[in-house]
């Protein structure tokens, strides 16, 4: 079993490098492993970011999850939005996925966020299995779709 803890600004460096290797084995537009670094350790000082991290009884990193929370008008507190679950892929499928998740739901349940929100690609078939055999579900219940996400500028 795998040792799952908070991250910290200190895990900045580790949490660059999975992150790094999370997109290139899913073949993802990346930034190098120091940037993603240098980012992690802004982002984990703000009260608004989760991060937990996975380690082998050797302390070898083998897993993150990583989370906002932003404010809603229709709570109380904020509602959690899951960016990235990885986990190494010879280590899949060992519940490693499962300690990260719940980790993480425990920890934005202490900032009262009562809601996660996970965007997961339609043809992503084992992620859906995997986040609706620990209780989510599509939207649409029974409806298979495209997740569209939009981009544009913030300014002219």
């Amino acid at each position: 079993m795998s040792k799952v803890r908070r991250a910290t600004p200190d895990d900045a460096d580790v949490l660059g490098a999975l992150l790094w290797d999370f997109n290139t084995e899913f073949e993802t537009e990346t930034d190098d492993a120091d940037v993603l670094a240098a980012r992690f350790a802004r982002l984990l000082a703000l009260d608004e970011v989760v991060a937990v991290l996975a380690e082998d009884g050797d302390g070898t990193p083998v897993g993150f999850a990583f989370l906002s929370l932003r404010p809603a008008i229709w709570y109380d507190g904020p509602v959690s939005q899951l960016e990235e679950l990885y986990v190494v892929p010879e280590l899949r499928s060992q519940g490693i996925g499962t300690q990260l998740l719940d980790l993480s739901r425990r920890l934005v349940l202490e900032v009262g966020s009562p809601e996660m929100h996970i965007g997961v690609d339609e043809v992503d078939v084992d992620t859906r299995r995997f986040y609706e055999r620990h209780g989510f579900r599509n939207i649409e219940d029974g409806v298979d779709y495209r997740m569209l996400l939009y981009i544009g500028p913030t300014g002219d």
